[in-house]
């Protein structure tokens, strides 16, 4: 099964977009991400739509936040995103006749539930300023730039 990585995604979206200052096309940050345009634009219409980012259009253009990151947390960009499947793992059926695996469902359930709570639990305590500040850091050791064409070369 493949991961969906449009959080990981997004979360390096903003954060190259913080340490920016000005704003960024979709085109730039496709090319951050390896991937289309039109996907930018799709991933960033839900971050618009919670009030996290902000577009331009025309000249000098481009996707910027639209807020602080210490009023963001990675728990607020997973909902901006849709919620999407925290786990790669089910079961096999949802509604069996077998007794062995309704109860293998039930104890399943219960452990998927409790994972995706305590996962939610530690992403709602993560802000974007806390990302950031580990970047900066990060940078620092390096000596690099952070700017977003040579931050992938």
């Amino acid at each position: 099964m493949r991961r969906d990585s449009r959080l990981s995604g997004v979360l390096h979206v903003l954060l190259h977009m913080a340490q920016q200052g000005a704003p960024l096309t979709s085109e730039v940050l496709a090319k951050a991400l390896n991937t289309n345009p039109v996907v930018i634009r799709q991933i960033m219409a839900g971050l618009r739509n919670a009030g996290y980012v902000r577009s331009e259009k025309g000249h000098g253009g481009g996707w910027t936040l639209a807020c602080g990151l210490s009023k963001v947390t990675l728990r607020d960009v997973y909902n901006a995103l849709g919620c999407p499947s925290l786990l790669a793992i089910g079961n096999r059926t949802d509604a069996p006749g077998c007794l062995v695996e309704q109860t293998v469902n039930a104890v399943l359930n219960k452990s998927f539930q409790d994972a995706e709570a305590l996962l939610l639990s530690r992403l709602g305590e993560v802000t974007l300023a806390a990302l950031s500040a580990d970047v900066c850091k990060r940078l620092a050791a390096r000596g690099g730039s952070p700017h977003l064409e040579t931050s992938h070369a």
